[in-house]
């Protein structure tokens, strides 16, 4: 079924109430395992609809802002999610207490009963009121940033229509297109400061409620963490420190060469990577998606069929408009067991890596939709951002037909921005880490912290005054996942890092890689991330010999590549 024809209705909270209910008292009362899990198969037909139509006003409301109806579609969810999370914590805790777990434990395994456990550390009726503003106040934050109107050159623009121009060529042009948009982020510093101060003190309150030290134990239990801790990603960071950050230092140090800069550049200056300007997709978007289907069609059989059904149903909105939500993400339509992609096509480098990075996403959902129990159709974040940030490198023998003359300049960039990311996305997950460590700081003591860390992750970047939003710390912003999904960013560092292991096995056996990909991809999420590499051969991001060794390959690479006459 075509995206367009799928009709929404919003459900009646106090009927979905009435079933959840009803199920968790069928559960309580059965008799025997065949009643306890019809009413468990039944619960997760319920869990699907409700998530079906709460994805159908997400995705219609990301794709315009300004729509009134979906608007308040949205406001109908950021209330009723919270409340339903009663009656879904009580059904948890009934069925820990089934006298058949051992019967569930053996069809379904051991892991949806973790899942459960750690969803019941991470909720609690009193924290109905408390979710209900957050979602509030995050949907306030994503508006706001929609909503941006940045005059340059005599036209307007949104933040994503910026990108372009802030990757130009032309040095005064590029720098300009910064300044305006910086200064749109300082115009709306007021209200930025606000919505994350009152996200900071509300998010500490809850998890105080649970009993926690505040918000960061509470976060760890959100993001279903369950193979790894705070002190493992502490691990992380300081390997990322000692190997990461001086390979990434010593690709700016050549980059400045190229762009004939004295070492450490301005934001403006770091972002652009040749004098001859950054890889450029060739094609309009309509080319880009036909390529992205030829490429999908000669890697695999399953890749080919997913690739065209996504075409042909319509689940992808790509183009960049106006009051659109900025950024891209893939959420799934469980009740016509399809993904959705939703990005911003802004002409640049990024329009190829959607079509690559969220379609792994999509891929890894279709190729598991059919698992039961549905916490089984998805890992974890960081296990799946693997599918997608190791999908855009099992692209690299297609690229030209994406990049056409500047495929050489991509396939620089790709690799080393994945590298120089890891450092920046750490260093996004170490700022959170003490903001709620000192959740009375105020918002100017915030950006001081900012501007520190990007000294020790980001030393490559001049903190000049030259492009006040950045140079004063306030940069972090811009990115969402602060504001919207705490403590989310370190999965994608952790992921980036498995990647570039597939990265690295692609460059020796193209086959073999596409299978260890599938290897790890076909597990949905039916093992703990840990286990999901292990099971496919790979190395865990918490062992430091892991970040060591595709360090070194990546430099050797490096070292080795030819730029010729790329300038």
């Amino acid at each position: 079924m075509k995206f367009s024809e799928m009709q929404y209705t919003r459900p009646d909270k106090d009927e979905m109430k009435k079933q959840y209910q009803t199920l968790i008292d069928r559960l309580k009362t059965a008799e025997n395992y065949g009643q306890a899990r019809e009413a468990f198969l039944q619960k997760e037909s319920l869990d699907a609809h409700i998530s079906t139509e709460e994805s159908l006003a997400y995705i219609r409301h990301s794709i315009d802002t300004r729509d009134t109806f979906y608007d308040e579609e949205s406001h109908f969810w950021n209330a009723a999610l919270p409340e339903l999370g009663v009656y879904t914590q009580t059904w948890a805790k009934e069925l820990l207490a089934s006298r058949f777990r051992a019967d569930f434990e053996a069809e379904y395994g051991s892991l949806m009963f973790l899942r459960e456990e750690i969803s019941l550390k991470s909720f609690s009726p009193e924290l109905v009121p408390d979710m209900q503003k957050e979602n509030d106040l995050t949907q306030e934050y994503e508006k706001l940033l929609a909503s941006a109107q940045i005059p340059f050159e005599g036209g307007v623009y949104t933040l994503s229509q910026m990108s372009p121009f802030k990757t130009d060529a032309d040095d005064a042009r590029r720098l300009a297109a910064w300044q305006a948009e910086g200064k749109w982020y300082k115009e709306n510093q007021a209200q930025l400061d606000r919505i994350y101060d009152q996200l900071v003190h509300l998010r500490d309150g809850m998890g105080k409620k649970l009993g926690y030290e505040g918000f960061t134990t509470l976060a760890y239990y959100r993001m279903g963490r369950e193979c790894y801790t705070k002190e493992d990603v502490e691990k992380f960071r300081l390997a990322v420190q000692k190997y990461l950050v001086p390979v990434a230092a010593s690709i700016y140090e050549e980059q400045a060469k190229r762009l004939g800069k004295e070492y450490p550049m301005s934001f403006a200056d770091n972002a652009l990577q040749f004098r001859s300007g950054n890889p450029r997709p060739v094609g309009t978007p309509e080319e880009i998606l036909a390529h992205g289907l030829k490429f999908y069609k000669e890697l695999s059989p399953e890749t080919g069929e997913f690739f065209r059904m996504m075409l042909d149903n319509q689940l992808l909105d790509v183009l960049s408009t106006e009051g659109k939500k900025g950024g891209g993400y893939c959420t799934s339509l469980p009740d016509y067991g399809v993904p959705f992609i939703f990005a911003n096509f802004n002409g640049t480098q990024h329009d190829v890596e959607v079509v690559t990075h969220e379609a792994g996403h999509a891929f890894a959902y279709y190729v598991n939709r059919n698992r039961i129990p549905s916490t089984y159709i998805w890992p974890g974040m960081e296990a799946c951002e693997v599918h997608s940030m190791s999908m855009e490198f099992m692209s690299w023998p297609w690229a030209e037909g994406f990049f056409g003359p500047d495929t050489r300049k991509f396939y620089y960039s790709h690799l080393t921005g994945a590298l120089t990311f890891i450092p920046y996305g750490t260093m996004v997950d170490h700022f959170q880490h003490i903001v709620f460590e000192r959740p009375e700081m105020t918002p100017a003591e915030r950006h001081g912290v900012w501007k520190e860390l990007l000294g020790i992750y980001m030393p490559w970047m001049k903190l000049d005054g030259e492009i006040p939003f950045y140079a004063d710390g306030e940069g972090w912003q811009r990115q969402h996942h602060i504001y919207s999904s705490p403590f989310y960013y370190i999965d994608y560092c952790l992921a980036q890092t498995v990647s570039l292991q597939f990265w690295a096995l692609l460059q020796k056996d193209r086959r073999a890689a596409w299978e260890r990909y599938m290897a790890y991809t076909s597990q949905g999420g039916s093992r703990v991330f840990t286990e999901l590499l292990q099971n496919a051969g790979l190395e865990s991001p918490f062992d430091e010999a892991c970040l060591r060794g595709v360090c070194a390959e990546a430099k050797a690479w490096l070292e080795q590549f030819d730029l010729g006459e790329i300038a």
